[in-house]
């Protein structure tokens, strides 16, 4: 058996066009969607992704704001900026992002950005409306995992799902997130104690660890689903996930690329979180 791939690049292209038409008809009301993305410091992963979400604003029709802050600006001066963008009509969606210089308190940043224009889905009320079964933001990565399992066919109604990973960005609201699809779930971490016991039993494996092979061969039920969100380089430089890809393709039934998985479709949801909060402030 060799895994079906999971292509995150067609299906994030084919939301950015449907993302793309809904803001032409915000734009026709005389409603640009518009998302603020803030990046403080000089990371250059973070300076190359918030790059990439620039470009996909522009091609999909929102405006984007991109502000750019040393990385010794104070938190307090950082949060009357966010204060700033919560009360610009202009602004419909507010990224800050990670990480943050070590001064700087990221709870305090992402609990300063008004819920209604948290479209990362970390404030704690959006994180409590995933929680509880209510409407709100839901955290981008984990949205856009659920999007790729969909295009599988597989119904996830009394499957077992195990997530590997526990983080408050990925993992958790994974986890919530397929539970809500009514799945099984099991979530697994440094400290269990023996991983491949649990994956060995999974439908669904998501593996959120950022550490390489992770997930081997010898620990995947044979054609489940396997959804790599790691981000890692070998020892030759090139880009690779949490998974052994090429050992794992061979038993898994379906499985998601790195690059062009998950990565992806976490952007093109962001555009999603910020079109919904665009839609919503014209009601």
């Amino acid at each position: 058996m060799t895994a079906r791939l999971i292509d995150g690049n067609a299906l994030a292209q084919r939301i950015r066009g449907e993302v793309a038409a809904r803001a032409a008809a915000l734009r026709g009301q005389g409603t640009p969607p518009g998302l603020a993305v803030v990046l403080v410091g000089d990371d250059p992963a973070s300076a190359i992704y918030v790059k990439h979400k620039v470009k996909d604003c522009e091609a999909a029709g929102l405006h984007s704001v991109l502000e750019k802050h040393d990385a010794g600006i104070s938190e307090q001066a950082l949060l009357a900026r966010v204060s700033a963008l919560n009360a610009d009509p202009a602004i419909h969606g507010i990224l800050v992002q990670m990480p943050l210089p070590k001064h700087i308190d990221p709870h305090r940043v992402i609990g300063a950005i008004a819920p209604h224009k948290d479209v990362d889905g970390f404030h704690v009320a959006n994180a409590g409306a995933l929680m509880t079964g209510q409407p709100g933001f839901k955290a981008c990565t984990p949205y856009g995992c659920m999007k790729l399992i969909e295009t599988t066919g597989i119904d996830l109604r009394g499957r077992h799902a195990v997530v590997v990973g526990r983080s408050n960005i990925v993992g958790k609201p994974m986890a919530l997130l397929l539970l809500q699809a009514h799945a099984t779930v099991t979530i697994c971490h440094s400290m269990t104690a023996d991983l491949a016991v649990h994956t060995r039993q999974a439908d669904v494996v998501v593996v959120a660890v950022g550490r390489r092979n992770t997930l081997r061969a010898d620990m995947v039920k044979p054609g489940a689903v396997v959804i790599d969100v790691g981000m890692n380089r070998n020892e030759y430089g090139k880009l690779c996930g949490d998974v052994d890809f090429d050992a794992v393709r061979e038993v898994a039934g379906w499985i998601t690329p790195v690059p062009g998985g998950v990565g992806p479709m976490t952007r093109a949801m962001l555009l999603v979180n910020t079109l919904d909060a665009a839609e919503a402030a014209c009601r």
